[in-house]
């Protein structure tokens, strides 16, 4: 199962980790794993180049780990609203998609915001 934890500051989305393999099929042929990392290069991609905002990332090749952290969205790091709210806004509809997805595959899929 992969458990993707979101963080979030005064309400504020700005960050996940990911832990775990979904299970979901053999390794290499996982469609849910393949997703859930086009959708973390997604966003990662998309504040970098899109933002031009500076996204902190570890992705770890021998666990599949992944910790992503965007200070971009926070107010204290980043004075532009627009670019804090569509930063924030991205992590957050990779959230609210996640939960989609946990309807059709909850055996293989955990998600859980933690408020800090």
């Amino acid at each position: 199962m992969t458990k993707i934890v979101f963080r979030k500051s005064d309400g504020i989305f700005y960050g996940f980790e990911e832990h775990g393999h979904t299970g979901y099929g053999e390794s290499g042929d996982d469609i849910l794993c393949a997703a859930l990392s086009a959708m973390t290069m997604l966003i990662i991609n998309a504040i970098e180049m899109s933002y031009a905002s500076d996204v902190e990332y570890v992705i770890d090749e021998e666990t599949t780990d992944i910790k992503v952290t965007a200070k971009g969205a926070l107010p204290d790091h980043e004075p532009d609203e627009l670019k804090r709210f569509a930063i924030s806004g991205l992590i957050q509809a990779y959230y609210y998609q996640l939960m989609e997805l946990t309807e059709e595959y909850y055996d293989y899929l955990s998600v859980e915001v933690v408020e800090e």
